[in-house]
């Protein structure tokens, strides 16, 4: 959420309560009036990913559940930049962690992970004597305060277990767009097996609501940690003692301090036992073995050695999961070093998960003593491990991005800075993308067949200088060698950027904003195209440039649109996607082709989108339709004024011009008009303000008025808090102001201003 102001002086209106200290708390929130009793509309809701051919057979391979635990959680600033996560293609799970009882995942990570596809969970946790009473709370369920008991006697009768804090748990999951819990008991158990068959029971309990509630995908993972006597005993692997708190759990998260021959022993634990009478079944690909990225007991000493304990859990042979803990570990642990940077830390932060940018650099491991008889070789990123996986495929959720990894220091609308900070500021909300094909290097190849000569050189960057929307801005540098082949004037290079799933016959429409920059006498040409990903499959993509509108204007900045419609001409009787990649094709022709030129393409946005099955399809635009103002006074006196409240606005949906009816009788087989069901959603909106003259007939510009944020703080629907602090000094003094709220559509264009909408607010 780029705001306007200071980190000292700017109120900030997080997430409603945004964890819960114990399960008292919690029952007060549910019985206040205050709280949202709906679901939040603001955060997005979960798409899987679908099955895709060309991908890593997802069947067998293990998967990757990321644990984050930034500094005991909730400590992200939009004021200034932090840690983000950025690479939700590999990660199938995502735990929001913290030390509070129940930790809700903050709505800008929520909407992050299910931007790619990724199921993101909150935390149930009990640890330390003090939290003993609420693990047993959790099964009883809050009790009355009159006088109560059995209506008879019954000497055979256990400790019942109560579904309340399963419906309490699942109901505010739904409300809050997350997808289940990690449970995380590191208390003892004092009423031994009586006391931990009730709280597996209460755990089948949980999940059911959960997939009531939540949907299908809905998770609970137990963590290793109580056994079934009730002592807390971790024990770093499945065995008998804990296997019967995985069998109503989704998963198992077992702890990180194994030797190495654990893995393969949980793995052959679990093919050891007959699940023919289990409930649900399990699959290896349930288990995930826990690594500490800060070391801490793990197998290789965490940090670059993080590869010799993903070694023995052998993700894609042997099928086990990993469950990373402590990832921001690149970021905490440098943090404080001479020279640190986010430039800095982003370079660590790569190398950790994709290897280093220069193919064949040797990347320093940490010293660690090997266990007999286990040797490990070089440096292997995390990537290495895992396969990638295309967002979800566009059809089920539009895909855009704007290469952003939640940091900036300035924010864009259009190619033109609105905003610029000395602090800096983060918001995951606007995570998308990096572009997965890019990175650690761009993955060039010769377009239409091999050239004689070699790939040029070429690197790529995230840009926070210039930007098409948002803060960031994808870079790729060319270092073109010269050439004295006879039809060197003119190459042509095929450049990947972004895997997608691709449904064959469906039409799609893909929109490439970029520019380019030369130092040399060279003209380029570039054009966007999508090409498939999987080995011998021969068809081509039929691509059809979309002429802009005659009447366009040139985009500011130097920047151009590239507008294409695509589709795969093929039919498949398996139902699966096809795996593919979005990119440019680069030619450039050179008057003297025997000169090396450095060539740069700036990449500001990418979205792909559902075509209308057919150009007869009426299709709805969507608008701003109203703006309001609710005056509101600050926490902060200090920090009040006239202009100090509440923002809210509604959108709607445009038909377009009203058709002329051309039905010929009763019995006309042809609809008057057909809707195209492929419905704009909202990325988020941008807040301008205008000093608003008090002389009747005196226009208000929106072009005239300045940026002070953008929405996405709080899973709010269409809703912003303008705070004094982001007011700039020309509105102080003023007798009335003028807001303007315009829209940044899921296909991410910005709408005109003719679609947006104002409200004026008087002192």
């Amino acid at each position: 959420m780029p705001l306007r102001g200071s980190s000292e002086h700017t109120q900030l209106v997080l997430d409603e309560a945004p964890y819960f200290k114990t399960l008292t708390e919690l029952d007060h929130w549910v019985c206040s009036k205050t709280h949202i009793t709906s679901r939040m509309r603001g955060i997005l809701p979960y798409t899987p990913r679908r099955a895709t051919e060309g991908s890593s057979d997802t069947m067998t391979r293990g998967r990757l559940l990321v644990c984050h635990d930034y500094k005991g959680g909730y400590t992200e600033s939009p004021m200034s930049p932090s840690y983000t996560f950025n690479f939700w293609g590999y990660c199938d799970t995502f735990i929001y962690f913290a030390h509070h009882r129940i930790t809700i995942p903050p709505s800008g990570w929520i909407n992050a992970a299910h931007r790619q596809g990724v199921k993101m969970l909150g935390t149930l946790i009990f640890e330390h004597a003090e939290s003993e009473a609420d693990c047993l709370r959790l099964l009883v369920g809050p009790l009355p305060t009159a006088r109560t008991g059995p209506a008879k006697s019954n000497a055979s009768m256990t400790l019942p277990v109560s579904p309340h804090y399963a419906r309490v748990l699942a109901d505010l999951a739904h409300r809050r767009g997350f997808d289940g819990y990690l449970l995380n008991v590191e208390v003892p158990l004092r009423g031994g097996v009586e006391q931990t068959r009730d709280l597996t029971l209460w755990i089948a309990l949980l999940e059911r609501e959960l997939k009531r509630t939540v949907g299908p995908h809905a998770h609970v993972l137990w963590y290793d940690s109580v056994i079934v006597d009730g002592r807390l005993a971790w024990q770093d692997r499945l065995n008998s003692v804990n296997v019967p708190f995985l069998l109503p759990s989704t998963g198992f998260f077992s702890n990180y301090t194994w030797p190495a021959h654990y893995p393969n022993a949980t793995a052959q634990y679990l093919l050891s036992l007959d699940q023919t009478s289990f409930p649900r079944s399990k699959t290896l690909q349930d288990l995930f073995v826990g690594v500490d990225v800060w070391g801490r007991g793990s197998h290789g000493g965490g940090g670059f050695g993080l590869y010799k304990a993903l070694s023995h859990i052998d993700p894609k042979s042997l099928g086990l999961s990993v469950a990373l803990f402590g990832h921001a570990w690149t970021w905490e642990s440098e943090q404080d070093k001479p020279g640190w940077s986010w430039h800095s830390w982003w370079e660590y932060e790569r190398k950790l998960w994709l290897g280093p940018a220069i193919p064949g650099e040797d990347v320093s491991v940490p010293p660690w003593e090997d266990q007999p008889g286990c040797e490990h070789g070089p440096f292997e990123p995390i990537s290495n491990f895992f396969s990638c996986h295309p967002p979800p495929n566009p059809v089920d959720l539009p895909f855009f991005t704007a290469f952003s990894p939640g940091v900036g220091w300035s924010w864009f609308v259009r190619g033109v800075r609105v905003l610029h900070t000395v602090h800096g500021w983060t918001d995951v909300d606007k995570c998308t993308s990096i572009g997965d094909m890019v990175f650690p290097r761009p993955q060039l190849a010769w377009e239409n067949g091999e050239r004689e000569e070699a790939l040029p050189g070429a690197t790529s960057t995230l840009s926070m200088e210039d930007a098409w929307l948002g803060g960031t801005s994808l870079v790729i540098s060319f270092s073109i060698p010269g050439s004295d082949a006879e039809d060197a004037f003119f190459r042509c290079l095929w450049l990947p950027i972004q895997s997608l799933s691709i449904t064959p016959g469906q039409s799609y429409r893909m929109s490439l904003v970029m520019k380019t920059t030369t130092d040399g006498a060279v003209d380029i040409d570039v054009g966007a195209a999508v090409k498939s990903l999987v080995a011998g499959l021969d068809v081509d993509f039929e691509i059809s440039p979309v002429p802009a509108p005659s009447n366009q204007a040139p985009l500011p900045g130097g920047w151009s649109e590239i507008l294409v419609d695509f589709r795969l001409p093929i039919e498949r009787e398996d139902n699966l996607d096809v795996l593919s990649s979005a990119g440019l094709v680069v030619g450039f022709a050179c008057e003297d082709p025997t000169q090396a030129i450095d060539l740069a393409i700036h990449i500001g946005a990418l979205s792909v989108y559902a075509n209308p099955a057919s150009p007869e399809h009426t299709v709805a635009d969507p608008k701003v339709v109203w703006a309001d103002f609710s005056p509101q006074p600050p926490e902060d006196k200090k920090a009040s004024g006239p202009f100090v409240g509440v923002l809210t606005w509604g959108t709607g949906l445009s038909l377009g011009p009203v058709p002329q009816l051309t039905l010929t009788s009763a019995e006309d087989p042809k609809p008057s008009w057909i809707l195209d069901d492929n419905i704009p959603g909202f990325l988020y909106f941008n807040v301008y303000v205008h000093a608003h003259p008090t002389t009747v007939g005196t226009a208000v510009s929106p072009e005239q008025a300045t940026f002070i944020g953008t929405t996405g703080l709080d899973g709010r629907e269409n809703r912003f808090f303008i705070d004094s602090a982001c007011l700039p000094p020309e509105v102080v003094g003023a007798k009335a102001v003028r807001f303007f709220v315009q829209g940044v559509i899921d296909r991410g264009r910005v709408l005109e201003w003719e679609d947006c909408a104002f409200v004026d607010v008087y002192a």
